[in-house]
């Protein structure tokens, strides 16, 4: 494998993914223009080869696409010549329908935002013999699992992929909860990175069930708050948040 990436498509997963491999590998970029490009280029912070389509050549590349879904077919008659490989991060986006860009061989992997301080749950699937190679490769931006096909693919998307919004709205909502009780904003925010930090590294290898249990002491704090999250119906939210996203992402296919 190359130690050259190219992305075509310069958004903000592109920028993310390029953040975690800058250390590791040279960047390349296609895009639209100039402007954009360079603002790349700044933020990923360092060199990078910039190519706009019409110039696009990836023959031999290893590139990852991280356009929109529906830019795929408007892009693709730019791009000259076959890729070694294209990974593609696009949500609902099949392995068949990627082949309107060539390439020797497809897979399609899931990352997500956390790949920009190199923590990130990416899913992949796709031509079996590239399997070593890919999980090595989004290795280097947190943890990489192959999965067996694009049903759990899509699936993945849904807890993982969308997973830090969802996170995101409970960690905001915790912190408005503090605040309403009579906590000052900043510190609030403060406990709260805290408390996911740490149980970023606990439920690695604790079961949430048992992470639960071990900070629910009968008739206490914890207890009571768990009830209330029962009894607003965060789990049931929780499981229609992955169905729903889940149903999304097979609608764009």
């Amino acid at each position: 494998m190359s130690n050259t990436v190219t992305f075509i498509g310069n958004g903000k997963m592109a920028i993310a993914i390029a953040q975690g491999l800058a250390k590791t590998h040279a960047i390349e970029v296609i895009g639209r223009s100039d402007t954009a490009l360079n603002s790349f280029e700044n933020t990923v912070g360092v060199s990078v080869k910039k190519t706009l389509y019409p110039d696009a050549d990836i023959t031999g590349k290893t590139a990852i696409l991280c356009v929109k879904p529906y830019n795929v077919a408007e892009i693709a008659p730019y791009l000259k010549g076959s890729a070694r490989v294209l990974y593609s991060v696009l949500a609902g986006t099949s392995l068949e329908s990627l082949k309107a860009i060539r390439a020797e061989r497809y897979v399609r992997a899931m990352p997500n935002l956390a790949a920009e301080v190199n923590h990130s749950m990416t899913s992949l699937v796709g031509d079996l013999d590239l399997r070593t190679e890919a999980i090595e490769l989004f290795s280097v931006i947190g943890k990489a699992l192959w999965l067996s096909n694009e049903k759990e693919l899509d699936i993945a998307t849904a807890l993982a992929g969308s997973g830090p919004a969802y996170l995101a709205l409970i960690a905001e909502s915790l912190c408005d909860g503090a605040v309403r009780e009579g906590l000052k904003r900043d510190d609030a925010m403060e406990l709260m990175r805290g408390l996911f930090k740490g149980f970023g590294e606990l439920i690695q290898t604790i079961h949430p069930a048992l992470l639960k249990d071990g900070v629910m002491s009968p008739g206490g704090t914890t207890a009571a708050g768990y009830g209330a999250l029962e009894k607003s119906g965060v789990r049931e939210g929780c499981m229609e948040a992955v169905r729903f996203a889940h149903e999304k992402a097979k609608g764009m296919r």
